[in-house]
């Protein structure tokens, strides 16, 4: 489901950037991890298995995915993104124009303000399943202290 934005969209490059992120709480541990995973037609372009910061709730742990996968894709030269995670609430609210009042307002203004830069952004809410490789990619970061880049 592409969330107010058009289906299909191809860059002037003639290239399609999908990057998918996705976060991981684990039971023994106050702090998450973040997968993101950014591909051409299936080809991966470059990955990120990161630590992130101690978390309260599910909201919180999707929304700081969004911001680091979002900030990785940035500093590794995308411009042309379709950024797709599995969470409906938080790809709805970074999509919406309101004023986002809750505590993680702040994040969302963020998120809004780095899309504003890219040359194309698309926001796309997929199902859980569609999003194994960066579930993946942010449960073999539990096994890290630093983040791990592949480009």
């Amino acid at each position: 489901m592409t969330i107010g934005l058009m289906n299909s969209w191809q860059a002037p490059n003639g290239l399609i950037y999908k990057l998918n992120f996705d976060g991981a709480v684990f039971a023994d541990m106050a702090t998450f991890r973040v997968g993101a995973v950014i591909r051409n037609e299936g080809q991966v372009m470059a990955a990120l298995s990161s630590k992130g910061p101690t978390i309260t709730d599910s909201e919180e742990v999707e929304v700081l995915a969004c911001r680091k996968a979002l900030e990785f894709a940035i500093e590794a030269g995308f411009s042309d993104l379709v950024i797709a995670g599995d969470s409906t609430t938080v790809m709805k609210a970074i999509h919406s124009p309101q004023c986002n009042m809750s505590r993680l307002g702040n994040v969302y203004k963020d998120i809004q303000w780095l899309l504003r830069g890219l040359r194309h952004g698309e926001i796309s809410c997929v199902r859980w399943n569609a999003n194994s490789v960066a579930h993946s990619l942010a449960r073999y970061a539990r096994q890290e202290d630093e983040d791990i880049v592949w480009l």
